[in-house]
């Protein structure tokens, strides 16, 4: 069963694509694999304190990503290949790298500055 202990509520995003991003980073990390059980739609809206509703939308997004299989009356589960991990790895990275790229041009950095800012901290 996959563990939710680690997921915080953060502001600034809905949290049904907060929960679609923890899964993916999850799936990226190794932590979640190919046939480990979602929690169930009632359990995790329970564990985190929001309404079923939210969680049904992050699983209907996983569901459309195809990441996860879900069947009535059945548990959903991960039902991912090697092509779909470096799918969801290729996603997180440009989605994190432009989230920086905005954040250094908004602090008026030119590019040579924001690569030597990234080259110092590179280690």
């Amino acid at each position: 069963m996959i563990s939710f202990d680690l997921f915080s509520i953060e502001n600034g995003s809905p949290i049904y694509a907060q929960i679609l991003r923890f899964i993916m980073r999850g799936i990226v990390s190794g932590i979640i694999v190919n046939g480990d059980e979602l929690p169930s739609r009632r359990v995790l809206s329970s564990l985190l304190g929001i309404n079923p509703n939210t969680v049904q939308k992050a699983y209907k997004m996983l569901e459309d990503e195809g990441l996860i299989e879900s069947r009535s009356g059945a548990k959903s589960v991960i039902a991912l290949d090697n092509a779909d991990i470096e799918r969801i790895r290729s996603e997180l990275l440009e989605s994190d790298i432009l989230s920086v790229i905005a954040a250094l041009k908004q602090s008026g950095l030119t590019l040579e500055e924001a690569l030597s800012l990234i080259e110092q901290n590179w280690n």
